[in-house]
This record gives structure tokens, C-alpha cells and sequence, in this order.
């Protein structure tokens, strides 16, 4: 089964777990044996469970790569947007990268799927029956139709047509109106769309000029804003729908994601006996106490503190929109790092790299670094000279200075101080070990 799934999007509604780096599939609240998974770690689980043999790409933007590899290693096939296209553009891109870069042939079929979706067992092997059956070239569009629990004013609707030939599709209605698609049959449209490479390099050769993964890539801002269900689904008339009645929840919002947590408190958290329907995510390192409360749920991070009711936390988006605030925690394909401090002409960061990864060999110009190793061990190179380093040593940079850290066995951990009155991400540039 070839499996391309669709990775976008800030999270700014479960801020402060999220933000621009890190999206909500990658917070780590779904419990397993041996600690939390996150979103994208639990969907790739649960497809490589059903089909070990299945090839998995993630079509995602360039500032989500290393959170990616971080969480599912270097293996796995991404598809990488220069920029947010919409849908359309990120599926075209995504279907020719597997055409030209990854040699599928243009008969083989492929399944489109969100990231993020809560789902068990049933709905993979769903995806299965929807990749044979776009194998097998019925119709052109195979698409899965979700049967709904309650009239949902959030999600778009399948709705076979009277005559009995084709559907319509209709976008978020008022409930009173989902109350009327659902009694004529409708189902929910979560997005998720198979069909054989050809058909998609077609529609992008008519929509976007090229089926060409090089040429996209290299237009790709200039590439039409348009959803995949408004440019191809709303327009094709060769259509099979497979429907889905197992477990499907989009959690994308505090209430709906809390609903998913085993357990009520992650991190260091106490709740009192009085406490009701309370969860905390806690990723400080700081204890968190709530006594007295009801429908709350709280959520420590670098990033801030949110204390809301449930219900309110649906509309939390235009106050995280306000705030004005650096990226304070990302992954990244060697590990993580963590702002500790921020003044005026300094920035402090906790540095952990996974055992066995290194950085970029890199340089700044407007500014001087100095590490700190706090725990683990491994090497660095510093314009060209190496040398091992353990717990207590430090290593100092200067402006234009070449480096790179690489973590032994054990990991590596580090505070490093960045000194400069200018300190950017953009201050950076990498090079090729000598």
C-alpha cells in the first residue's frame, strides 16, 4: 500500500503545545508502553501494524522535516512543500515526487490521508480496500465516506444523489441542515482520497501547467491556491465511495484532544480529590497544583500557560494570533532544543542531541557561542579540529568560527549561550566537513 499523508498546519488552537515548528501532530499525549506517542507517531505505527510492507510519505512544509525525522526516523519518504500551496498543489506535488523521484509507475495506486485523524485498526484496513479498488480502475476517484455519530457543523458531506447516480458535496452546513444530509444518507468527507498516479498527474498537467516534479518543486509559489475536494473531488463525476462507520475523531481543539488522553496528567502535576474532568500537559520543569476545578484543562510549556474551560478553549486561535512570541522549544533530525533564557544581547538554549547525530557543520557572523556539556559525551570539530568532549567542558566560538557538535552513544546534552546583538535563526551558514 502506498500511503502519501498530508502533514500541514500551525496548531495555534492547542497553543501552547504548538506553533509554527511544532504542529499538533507532533505532541506526545497518547500513552504506550513505554511512555507518550505523539499524532504522527501513532498513525505510522498503527499503518506499518496493518501493512508492514507499505510505503509512507509525508507531504508536509520545510519547517516540519526535522520533527519529522526526529519522531519516525530518517526513513521515512517525505515530500517536501517550499511553501503552503493549499491541498491541490501539495497532493500534485506529492504524487509526481513519487512518480519521478521515488519510480512508481503510473498505474500504481495511492491513498491520500490527513496525519492527524484519532482512528483504530478499521480504518487502515479501509485504506486497503480503497487502494485496491483504485487499482482496479472502477472509477477514477475513490473516496472514503465517514458514517456520522451526530450532525457535525465542522466537517463537509457526501450525499448520494436521489437518482442513485453520483454524489454531491457540500461543505460545513448549519446542524439543522446536517440533520437533513445525514437522513438522506450522507456521510462525512474526512479527506481522504485514492487513486492510480496517472489520474492526478493528469489533473495537475491541466491545472498547474506540469506533472513534472522538478518544475513543480522549483514554481511551486506561484502554483494555484485551490483544495484538492473544490479542483478535483466537487468536479469528477467517476467517483466510488467506501464507507467507514469504525472510530474516526479530529482532535483539533483542547476538548476534543483531552477526550483522547488515558491519563489526566502529563508531567508534573498533582490534582486534588475535589478536581473534575481536569487535564494537565505539563512540559516545565516545575510542579503544577489544581484544586477545586471542573471542565479545565492546563497546559505548561516554553512557549506559555493556558488555564481554560473546555468549552471555552475552542475559541482560543485569535488570542494566540496576539501574541508576539519566539519559538521556544523545537525538534530537530539530531534532537531538541529548549530557550532557557532570552535578554537583550543573549539567548540560552538546552541543547539535546540523540545518541549517535550531529549538527550541521555551521558558522554565524554576528555572533559568539559557547557550550556546555551537562551530561553525555561525544566530539566536536571547531574549524576544522576535532576533539572529545564529556560533562564539564566547554567549548567556545567565535564569530566566523566552523562547528559542529556529534553526540556519542549515550546522547549529549548542553547549554549553550549565544552572545550578539543581533541573534537570528537566519544568521547561519552551513558547510561540508572537511
Amino acid at each position: 500500500m502506498n500511503i502519501v499523508l498530508l502533514s500541514g498546519g500551525s496548531g495555534k488552537r492547542l497553543w501552547p503545545l504548538s506553533n509554527d515548528i511544532r504542529s499538533k501532530q507532533f505532541i506526545k499525549i497518547f500513552k504506550t508502553d513505554s511512555g507518550y506517542e505523539s499524532m504522527v507517531q501513532r498513525i505510522y505505527r498503527q499503518i506499518m501494524t496493518v501493512d508492514p510492507e507499505a510505503t509512507v510519505t509525508i507531504a508536509t512544509s520545510k519547517s516540519q522535516v526535522s520533527a519529522i525525522h526526529n519522531q519516525l526516523g530518517a526513513d521515512v519518504g517525505v515530500s517536501v512543500e517550499p511553501c503552503r500551496r493549499d491541498t491541490f498543489a501539495a497532493i500534485a506535488l506529492a504524487t509526481a515526487w513519487l512518480h519521478d523521484v521515488k519510480g512508481l509507475d503510473e498505474d500504481e495506486a495511492v491513498v491520500v490521508c490527513p496525519v492527524d485523524p484519532y482512528v483504530e485498526e478499521a480504518y487502515f484496513r479501509c485504506l486497503e480496500d480503497m487502494c485496491r479498488a483504485a487499482a482496479q480502475g472502477r472509477e477514477n476517484l475513490v473516496l472514503m465516506g465517514i458514517e456520522p455519530t451526530y450532525p457535525s457543523e465542522k466537517y463537509g458531506y457526501i450525499k448520494p444523489n436521489r437518482d442513485g447516480k453520483g454524489y454531491t458535496f457540500t461543505e460545513k452546513p448549519t446542524a439543522d441542515k446536517a440533520r437533513e444530509y445525514i437522513a438522506e444518507g450522507a456521510l462525512w468527507n474526512g479527506g481522504v482520497f485514492a487513486y492510480r498516479l496517472k489520474y492526478v498527474l493528469q489533473k495537475s498537467r491541466e491545472l498547474l501547467g506540469t506533472d513534472s516534479y522538478a518544475e513543480l518543486f522549483s514554481n511551486y509559489a506561484t502554483l494555484r491556491r485551490i483544495s484538492f475536494d473544490y479542483a478535483v473531488v466537487e468536479q469528477e463525476t467517476s467517483i466510488e465511495v467506501l464507507r467507514y462507520s469504525g472510530t474516526w475523531k479530529d482532535l483539533g481543539t483542547w476538548n476534543t484532544l483531552t477526550e483522547a488522553m488515558e491519563d489526566n496528567v502529563i508531567g508534573d502535576a498533582v490534582l486534588n480529590e475535589t478536581c473534575e474532568n481536569v487535564h494537565v500537559i505539563n512540559e516545565l520543569d516545575v510542579p503544577v497544583l489544581g484544586m477545586g476545578l471542573r471542565n479545565v484543562v492546563i497546559s505548561a510549556s516554553p512557549e506559555g500557560i493556558l488555564v481554560s474551560d473546555k468549552e471555552q478553549s475552542s475559541y482560543i486561535k485569535p488570542f494566540v494570533d496576539a501574541i508576539d512570541q519566539q519559538v521556544m522549544f523545537a525538534e530537530k533530525s539530531w534532537g531538541s532544543y529548549r530557550v532557557l533564557d532570552v535578554e537583550e544581547q543573549s539567548l540560552t538554549v538546552k541543547v539535546t542531541l540523540n545518541p549517535g547525530h550531529s549538527m550541521n557543520y555551521h558558522s554565524h557572523d554576528r555572533r559568539d557561542e559557547v557550550w556546555t556539556v551537562i551530561d553525555g559525551d561525544g566530539r566536536t570539530v571547531v574549524d576544522g579540529m576535532e576533539q572529545p568532549i564529556r560533562v564539564g567542558d566547554v567549548i567556545t566560538m567565535a564569530a566566523g568560527c566552523r562547528h559542529t557538535v556529534f553526540a556519542g552513544e549515550n546522547g549529549l546534552q548542553m547549554i549553550e549561550v549565544q552572545l550578539g546583538r543581533d541573534i537570528s535563526v537566519a544568521d547561519k551558514h552551513k558547510y561540508e566537513l572537511p
